[in-house]
């Protein structure tokens, strides 16, 4: 269902919450103030009459609803568009891991940011506590999308800190007894598939924030002087979550052909075996054979020959095994 956040500040002071949206013009108007609106699942009538109002960019406003946009930062004549991701890691009790997206754009102007989002996975909430806690609102909008990206960096931390114990439990049920192979492989798959699926949201937030500082600057010089340590280490934090992200890619692979060398050795491992236990079997084999040729030979038609064929059945039965087991093909 369509609804609308609202929040209006004055030099980093709180002077209005949740207004219609019919008063967004009323507080933009207001001098030293900067407003932020959200519209959840908004209905295109009302993206239409905003795009209208703010003379959005149209491609802009198609791009905050369409499906599948990859995570990006554009410069318009009179804002600034971007489509980022949040991520969280879900499944790990049952170890059928699987990666929730939500997907947040925002317009980012002059004395507003317009947050648009298409499904509930963005706390809003979350991100709106940073805006207060931060205390960096009385440096206007730069601060609100600071705070934006800087939740949704922290959240990919969290995605891939929670995929590395799990590669990390991964590793320790390959040499684990018993572990069925099968459920190595589905839960390596699914590793695999939520890591592609992280990597498409990761990686492209370098260029995203790299956009943003470059846009900012050449808007506001000033402004980007006062901000800039916060959005430096913003891009620290993105460049560190990228690397960690090609390094897990590293690690599945390397669990991945681990547990395909694994099960070599454990078909070469039975392979050995069955050679084992067929060297031993056919030793009695080939003494009952042997013995049971009707011709004479020392023992014939007496008890003797059958202490005898037994003693060798034995014999050799139990020198075969002693010398697998010390070689440790069984």
């Amino acid at each position: 269902m369509s609804s609308c956040r609202s929040r209006a500040w004055r030099n980093g002071v709180e002077v209005a919450a949740d207004f219609p949206l019919d008063d967004l013009d009323k507080w933009l108007a207001e001098p030293d103030v900067v407003v932020w609106l959200d519209l959840f699942e908004p209905e295109p009538s009302v993206l239409d009459k905003l795009a209208g109002e703010l003379k959005l960019d149209p491609l802009a406003v198609e791009d905050a609803i369409e499906p599948r946009e990859r995570p990006k930062a554009t410069r318009h004549a009179t804002h600034t568009f971007l489509t980022c991701y949040s991520t969280r890691l879900s499944g790990l009790d049952d170890g059928a891991v699987q990666l929730d997206i939500g997907r947040i754009s925002a317009f980012v102007m002059t004395d507003a940011l317009i947050t648009v989002r298409t499904d509930d996975q963005v706390d809003m909430d979350a991100i709106l506590a940073r805006w207060n806690e931060d205390g960096l609102l009385g440096h206007g909008v730069a601060a609100l999308v600071h705070g934006m990206l800087d939740h949704l960096v922290d959240g990919h931390f969290e995605a891939i800190e929670a995929m590395d114990d799990v590669l990390e439990s991964l590793e320790d049920l390959l040499f684990a007894e018993g572990t069925k192979t099968r459920t190595i492989q589905q839960r390596i798959f699914g590793m695999r598939k939520a890591l592609v699926q992280l990597r498409r949201v990761v990686l492209p937030m370098r260029e995203v924030v790299t956009a943003v500082m470059r846009f900012r600057s050449e808007s506001n010089r000033q402004l980007s002087a006062e901000l800039d340590g916060n959005f430096n280490d913003l891009y620290d934090h993105v460049i560190r979550a990228a690397e960690w992200t090609e390094s897990l890619r590293d690690m599945v692979s390397s669990v991945f052909e681990t547990n395909l060398s694994l099960q070599d050795a454990r078909l070469n491992e039975v392979m050995k075996k069955l050679a084992g236990w067929g060297a031993i079997i056919a030793v009695p084999t080939a003494v009952t054979g042997w013995f049971g040729q009707n011709l004479p030979y020392p023992g014939f038609s007496n008890e003797f020959g059958l202490l005898q064929s037994a003693l060798l059945i034995l014999l050799g039965t139990v020198g075969l095994y002693i010398l697998f087991r010390k070689v440790d093909w069984i």
